[in-house]
């Protein structure tokens, strides 16, 4: 077991990261803070470089990474935002990438990662099947393994979102985060827990395969089907050896929520419609707990718009109330 990442361990990446991601603004939600009745920030991370906070946890395990590591080039498992910034990280320091993803990764994001000059793989109907031939090159080819989430430099460099948060709002009573295979829940967690140990951080996931929420109550890492979902970067498990996001969501998460397609839905057109803002589903979720009145703030809320990688043409048909019954 690899020890959990701690609130020093985030600072350091927020040096090494530095002039390699964007430190994205917080700003106040007119709509949302008078629905409520109390301060609502939405935290712009979907403005970040390459689309979403994934660049943080990427660049973070890269500049980690010595001179014969860098030789041999990185691999990993995506479904989606990870990949594409992992390809840009490598980009940037001239180094081979191969990204490997099941057939549920929309095209608009295995175009994008193309575009940036990774390899990639696709095979099976899961990030467990992909993750297949993640571990066949790193076995045959040499390449070196940086996972979406269950990895401490990812999750470090995720956590410098929640050092961003507490500095832009240190009274915040409450921070509603996405949820998926835990990198990002944890290391946020993790940094304002040890900023300011009264703030509550809420995860929050689509009902659709929830891995992490089934393996919380389950008290282990279980495998659940994996499921179409708007809140498709949420999708996947989150590994039956994980190291260290399944303990560390369990021992920092405050409380894990779940929303139906028509909430999720519900939170994209708010984003586009009050906010004016372009979310992907998983970004979209935090806006879709409050309007669904799944989570009870007492003080002021940060909401993490976490990425914008959306089809265009997928985000016309839900503005339009089009889409969720193709998805129920």
């Amino acid at each position: 077991m690899t020890r959990a990442v701690a609130l020093s361990d985030i600072r350091a990446a927020r040096q090494r990261i530095t002039g390699k991601v964007e430190s994205t603004p917080v700003v106040p939600s007119e709509s949302l803070s008078e629905r409520l009745g109390l301060p609502v920030h939405l935290k712009l991370e979907h403005r970040q470089t390459t689309g979403s906070f994934k660049l943080r946890g990427a660049s973070n395990a890269i500049a980690s990474l010595n001179a014969e590591q860098r030789a041999r080039g990185v691999v990993a498992v995506s479904t989606g935002n990870h990949g594409r910034a992992l390809a840009h990280a490598a980009r940037l320091e001239g180094m081979r990438a191969v990204v490997c993803m099941s057939r549920l990764v929309p095209r608009n994001k295995l175009d994008a990662i193309r575009c940036l000059g990774a390899e990639i793989r696709i095979v099976g109907d899961s990030q467990d099947d992909a993750q297949q031939e993640v571990e066949r090159l790193v076995a045959q080819e040499g390449l070196v393994m940086l996972p979406p989430f269950d990895h401490p430099d990812i999750i470090a460099g995720q956590g410098t979102l929640g050092l961003e948060i507490m500095e832009q709002v240190p009274d915040a009573a409450l921070v509603l985060v996405q949820l998926s295979g835990g990198g990002l829940a944890s290391g946020i967690a993790a940094a304002v827990k040890g900023v300011r140990p009264s703030t509550k951080v809420v995860g929050i996931s689509m009902a659709r395969g929830a891995a992490m929420k089934a393996s919380l109550e389950a008290g282990r890492p279980v495998q659940l089907e994996e499921l179409p979902t708007l809140a498709d970067s949420l999708g996947g498990g989150i590994g039956l050896d994980n190291r260290l996001t399944f303990s560390m969501c369990r021992d920092l998460l405050d409380d894990v929520v779940l929303l139906s397609e028509d909430e999720i839905a519900a939170g994209i057109r708010h984003a586009y419609e009050q906010e004016r803002e372009i979310v992907e589903g998983a970004g979209a979720v935090g806006i879709a707990a409050l309007l669904a009145g799944k989570v009870k703030p007492n003080g002021p809320v940060v909401v993490l718009l976490s990425g914008r990688n959306i089809d265009m043409s997928l985000h016309r048909k839900i503005v339009c109330g089009e889409v969720v019954a193709e998805r129920a």
